[in-house]
């Protein structure tokens, strides 16, 4: 089969069967958790008693709205935002591993694909902040720009002393390196969470969640100052496009966590020959557990000031995981 061919098929199984779905569950999850962690019921109208068509009416309500583009907008740029934001964060599940075959492109330098790919979507919210032509779009926009960038060096340094430890940028082959984990000549097959880079992995967390701006890190969006921020003048189909976005990304950096803290689709005590076919099982559920860290955090954290945010990135996360690759290249040079 033709290799782009094969590539387009691959996308499409994985957007229908993984991420369009999984978007939906992870939405019907946060409505339920946020409405049990504040006693209260949640959806119960849409879908019967458990509301579990809930997300399903809201994406219906949000498609059948008018589609408005304000006046003083850049109407090319305007309408694309939606688009690069998307394409950013679909494009990181081509090389997420669900399987030792599972792989829609098995990159030797799939750390630098992900890290480049992943800011694509900075440049979409910069487009809709800027092409609104709304001053709280603007705005809401440059806070996500700063926000975005500052946040993104921790991640790149934590994501470095991964690949240190594995020896590799492959995704699949840091996967292979946790299941093949030894030290001082004990095979000890356990995730690199549990071999030395649980400070890594809190970085890595911490900067995730101020990649997709979500509380505490929601300050390009926050309702009680920006009216939404970049996302004030959207409506319709586009905003439906960036809300879903968010949990598309959600699952997106939770996959990624998984695969490179948690041994992706490796578990121990399952046979290698059933990898194939249980390894999509592991990594979904290392995502869920994932994924209800970020809505936890979400209901329990307040919103931190502008100042908090950046010094949190540039004093306290940068240094970290600068300690951390000296740390872990060290360990990997001794063992």
């Amino acid at each position: 089969m033709n290799f782009w061919l094969e590539l387009v098929l691959k996308l499409v199984l994985i957007l229908g069967l993984v991420v369009l779905p999984g978007a939906l569950v992870v939405i019907f999850g946060e409505l339920k958790i946020s409405a049990h962690m504040q006693s209260r019921i949640g959806p119960y109208f849409a879908g019967g008693r458990w509301g579990w068509a809930q997300p399903l009416a809201d994406g219906a309500k949000f498609i059948q709205k008018e589609d408005l583009i304000p006046a003083a907008a850049d109407d090319s740029v305007y309408r694309l935002a939606p688009y690069v934001v998307l394409a950013g964060t679909f494009a990181t599940f081509v090389i997420i591993p669900f399987g030792p075959d599972l792989v829609a492109a098995d990159l030797d330098l799939g750390v630098f694909y992900l890290l480049a790919i992943s800011s694509i979507t900075t440049i979409g919210v910069l487009m809709a902040g800027w092409s609104s032509g709304n001053k709280y779009s603007l705005i809401g926009g440059l806070r996500a720009g700063a926000q975005l960038i500052a946040y993104e060096l921790p991640m790149v340094l934590a994501v470095v002393a991964v690949a240190v430890q594995a020896g590799t940028l492959s995704l699949s082959g840091i996967v292979e390196a946790q299941a093949e984990m030894s030290i001082f000549g004990l095979d000890l097959h356990l995730p690199y969470l549990l071999t030395g880079q649980i400070v890594g992995f809190v970085i890595f967390m911490i900067a995730a969640l101020a990649e997709l701006s979500r509380i505490p890190f929601d300050m390009p969006i926050a309702e009680s100052e920006l009216t939404m921020g970049y996302l004030t003048e959207y409506s319709g189909l586009r905003f439906t496009m960036f809300f879903l976005g968010e949990y598309a990304s959600m699952i997106s950096f939770a996959a990624v966590a998984a695969t490179l803290y948690l041994g992706g689709y490796y578990a121990p005590f399952v046979p290698t020959d059933a990898l194939n076919v249980l390894g999509p099982i592991i990594l979904v559920s290392k995502v869920a557990v994932l994924c209800f860290l970020m809505i936890w955090f979400r209901w329990t954290w307040p919103r931190l000031r502008e100042d908090q945010l950046q010094s949190l990135a540039w004093h306290w996360l940068i240094p970290l995981a600068l300690v951390n690759i000296v740390v872990i290249a060290t360990f990997k040079a001794v063992l």
